[in-house]
C-alpha cells in the first residue's frame, strides 16, 4: 500500500511543523506581554517630551534652535525600523509597502534621501533598493536599549546640523492591539509647531536655566532618540503580536492539512481493502 505509506508520512511530517509553529506561538505570546509592558511605560514620557517640544515651536527664545527652522527641502534623512528575523506576518512587508510611497513621491519631487535602518530585514530591503545606507543596526534582541540607537541617531542629527539633509523621518509599526499593527511615518525635524491652549497664546513662554541654548540642545536631542527609541519598543512589541497570530494561523492550517489527509488515507485504506476482499472471493469462486 504505497499510497497509503506516503500519505502517513506527510501526515507525521506536518504534524512535525504543527508542533513548532505551536511552540513558536507560545513563545511569541510570551514576549509579547514583556514587549507590551515596555512599550506602555515608555509611553508617557515620549507622548509629555513631544508635547513640550511642539509647544517650544511657538515659544519666542533669544536663541533660535536649527530643529525649529524650516528650510527648503532637498535631501530627507530616514530611519527605518523593522524587525530581525521573519515569521511575523506582513508586518515588515506592509511597512516597506509604506515607505516606498514616500519613496515615490519623494522621486518625483527630485529629493534624495539617505537612509539609517535598524534591523535587518530593513537593511537588506534598502540594500535591494540600491538606497543611500549611511547607518544600519541589526540584532539588537528582545529588549533593546537607547545605546543601540544612539549611532544612527548621532549621525542623523549631525546631517541635520551640517545642512546635508533638510528634513528627518522615522518609520515604524505602531502596536494598536493584538490584531492589529499599523506602520506610520513620523516627521521628526524640523519640528511642527503643535496645538496650544487659545488662553495662553499670544503671552506665554518657558523660563530657561542656565540659559536656552544650552537647555534646548539638550532637550532637542533627548526628544529624537525618545521618539525614535519608542518606535522601536513599539515596533518590537507588534513583531511578537504579529508572529503569534502567524503561528497561530499556520497551527490551525496544519490541523486542517491533516484532516484532509487523514480522510484521503482512510479512503485509499478502504479501497485497498475492497480490493483484497475481491480478489479473495474472486479466487474462492473460481475453486
Amino acid at each position: 500500500m504505497a499510497v497509503g505509506k506516503e500519505i502517513r508520512t506527510k501526515i507525521s511530517s506536518i504534524k512535525n511543523t504543527q508542533k513548532i509553529t505551536r511552540a513558536m506561538e507560545m513563545v511569541a505570546a510570551s514576549k509579547m506581554r514583556k514587549t507590551k509592558d515596555r512599550m506602555q511605560a515608555t509611553r508617557p514620557y515620549s507622548k509629555r517630551i513631544g508635547r513640550i517640544i511642539k509647544h517650544l515651536a511657538h515659544a519666542n527664545p533669544e536663541y533660535k534652535h536649527p530643529f525649529l527652522v524650516q528650510r527648503e527641502v532637498k535631501r530627507v534623512g530616514l530611519i527605518v525600523i523593522s524587525s530581525d528575523r521573519g515569521l511575523c506576518g506582513g508586518l515588515n512587508s506592509n511597512l516597506f509597502r509604506k515607505t516606498l510611497t514616500y519613496l515615490s513621491q519623494w522621486q518625483k519631487d527630485q529629493i534624495e534621501v539617505d537612509v539609517c535602518t535598524v534591523g535587518t530585514k530593513a537593511s537588506g530591503f534598502f540594500s535591494i533598493l540600491k538606497s543611500n545606507l549611511i547607518g544600519q543596526v541589526s540584532k539588537i534582541g528582545d529588549t533593546p536599549h537607547l545605546q543601540d540607537i544612539v549611532g544612527i541617531i548621532t549621525i542623523m542629527l549631525d546631517a541635520y546640523l551640517d545642512g546635508k539633509i533638510d528634513e528627518l523621518y522615522v518609520v515604524n509599526n505602531e502596536f494598536v492591539n493584538t490584531m492589529t499593527q499599523r506602520p506610520t511615518v513620523e516627521k521628526l525635524l524640523p519640528v511642527v509647531a503643535g496645538e496650544i491652549d487659545e488662553k495662553l497664546s499670544g503671552h506665554w513662554d518657558y523660563i530657561y536655566e542656565p540659559d536656552a541654548k544650552e537647555v534646548l540642545d539638550h532637550l532637542f536631542t533627548r526628544y529624537i532618540e525618545s521618539i525614535v527609541y519608542q518606535g522601536l519598543v513599539e515596533n518590537n512589541a507588534c513583531e511578537q503580536a504579529a508572529r503569534m497570530v502567524a503561528m497561530k494561523s499556520a497551527s490551525d492550517n496544519a490541523g486542517n492539512l491533516i484532516k484532509e489527509l487523514q480522510l484521503v488515507y482512510n479512503k485509499a485504506r478502504q479501497a485497498a481493502i475492497t480490493q483484497e476482499i475481491s480478489e479473495i472471493v474472486a479466487g474462492a469462486a473460481a475453486v
